[in-house]
C-alpha cells in the first residue's frame, strides 16, 4: 500500500494542509471541532507522521520522552499511563526509558540519548544531583518529577511527601493505633523521598503527642515486596510490637500483609496496614489496602502542560508546582 500522506488527509477532511500539519503537531489554537475532523481523517486513513522529515520541516518531531527508574513498578506504569494518554490527547507520542536508579544511565537521559528523537524530557532521576542536572540540561526542555532538588532553571512537578506521610499516620492515630512503625528504610537508599516521608511520620507522631521510637523504623535489604516481607518477619522474631503500619509503597504494603497474616496477626484488628501511591494491586489484596494517594493523573498533566510550554518556546525561571494527594481507605486500615 502507497503510504498516507498529509495531502491525503487534508483532502479527507476537506482542510487545508497546514491546518492537518497543526493537528499532527498538537499546536493549541486549532478548533476542537476542526480538530476532531482533522483526528477522524488522520485515524480513517491510518496516517502516520514522517519523523525526519517533520524535524527537518518543523524542527520538531511530536515525540517525548518519559525516563523513569522502574517501568514494572506498579506507581510509574500507572504514571506512564496517564502520560501517553495526555500526550496522545495532544498529538504527542511518548517513549519510555528506564534507567534503573543508575547514575550513568540518568547522565545519559540528558545528555545525547535524546538528541534529534524528542522535543521534550519529563524525567524523574534519582541519582543526580542537582549542579549535574544544571550541568548537563541545556535546550532541550525539560521537567522533572518526584523529589530531586531542581535546578532554578527547570520545571519541577511533586506532591507534599512530608504532608502526605502526616496524613497517613494521622489516619492510622485516628483509630487509637500508638504503636506504629514505619516499613521502611532502604540500605544504600539516597533519594530524599523516603527521609521526606520519614519526617513526616514522625511530625504525625509528635503532633499527636506520641514519642518516635527509633525502633519502630524497619530497614530492609532492598525494594521489593518480599524485602519488606523480610523487614516484618525480623522485627516480629525480635519481639517489637506495633498496632499500625505506614508503608514506603504499596508493594512493600503487600509484603507486610504476608508477614503479618503467615505469623497469626490479624489485619486490621492486631495490625494496621497503610500503603502508599493508591495503586491498581490495593483492590487486589486480602485485606484491600488503605494508600496513601497521590493526584497520578493530575501530576501527569501538570508535566506535561508545563513541558508543552516549554516545547512552544516559553522562556524564564524553572517553575515549581505541588499536587494534591488524599488517603485511600480500605479493608486494612478502616475509618473508625
Amino acid at each position: 500500500m502507497a503510504r498516507v500522506r498529509l495531502i491525503d488527509v487534508a483532502e479527507r477532511a476537506q482542510v487545508s494542509m497546514k491546518t492537518v500539519s497543526n493537528v499532527v503537531n498538537g499546536y493549541a489554537h486549532v478548533q476542537p471541532q476542526m480538530r476532531a475532523r482533522v483526528q477522524a481523517a488522520i485515524d480513517e486513513l491510518g496516517y502516520r507522521p514522517n519523523l525526519t522529515a517533520r524535524r527537518l520541516a518543523t524542527g520538531r518531531t511530536g515525540m517525548i520522552a518519559l525516563a523513569m527508574p522502574e517501568i514494572d513498578h506498579p506507581y510509574f506504569g500507572e504514571m506512564a499511563s496517564h502520560l501517553a494518554e495526555i500526550a496522545l490527547q495532544r498529538g504527542y507520542r511518548v517513549i519510555i526509558e528506564q534507567t534503573l536508579s543508575d547514575a550513568e544511565a540518568e547522565k545519559a537521559v540528558l545528555q545525547d540519548r535524546e538528541a534529534g528523537l524528542v522535543d521534550g524530557v519529563i524525567f524523574q532521576p534519582t541519582r543526580m544531583a542537582t549542579l549535574d542536572i544544571a550541568r548537563l540540561h541545556d535546550d532541550l526542555p525539560l521537567v522533572l518529577l518526584g523529589e530531586v532538588d531542581a535546578p532554578v532553571t527547570t520545571d519541577h512537578v511533586m506532591i507534599d511527601n512530608v504532608a502526605a506521610a502526616r496524613d497517613g499516620v494521622s489516619h492510622l492515630i485516628s483509630l487509637g493505633r500508638r504503636r506504629i512503625a514505619f516499613l521502611g528504610l532502604v540500605d544504600g537508599d539516597i533519594t530524599m523521598t523516603n527521609h521526606r516521608r520519614l519526617l513526616g511520620y514522625q511530625e504525625a507522631l509528635d503532633d499527636a503527642g506520641i514519642r518516635p521510637d527509633p525502633g519502630l523504623v524497619l530497614t530492609t535489604a532492598g525494594f521489593d515486596r518480599h524485602d519488606a516481607d523480610d523487614a516484618v518477619d525480623r522485627a516480629l522474631d525480635g519481639g517489637l510490637a506495633f498496632d499500625a503500619v505506614l508503608c514506603r509503597d504499596d508493594r512493600f504494603a503487600a509484603g507486610a500483609l504476608t508477614a503479618l497474616q503467615r505469623r497469626g496477626r490479624r489485619v486490621p484488628e492486631d495490625v494496621a496496614v497503610m500503603g502508599w501511591d493508591d495503586s491498581a494491586i490495593t483492590a487486589y489484596t486480602s485485606p484491600t489496602l488503605s494508600s496513601v494517594a497521590p493526584d497520578k493523573r493530575q501530576l501527569a498533566a501538570n508535566a506535561f502542560d508545563l513541558l508543552h510550554e516549554r516545547m512552544q518556546g516559553h522562556h524564564g525561571p524553572g517553575r515549581h508546582m505541588v499536587v494534591g494527594h488524599g488517603i485511600s481507605v480500605r479493608a486494612s486500615a478502616p475509618a473508625r
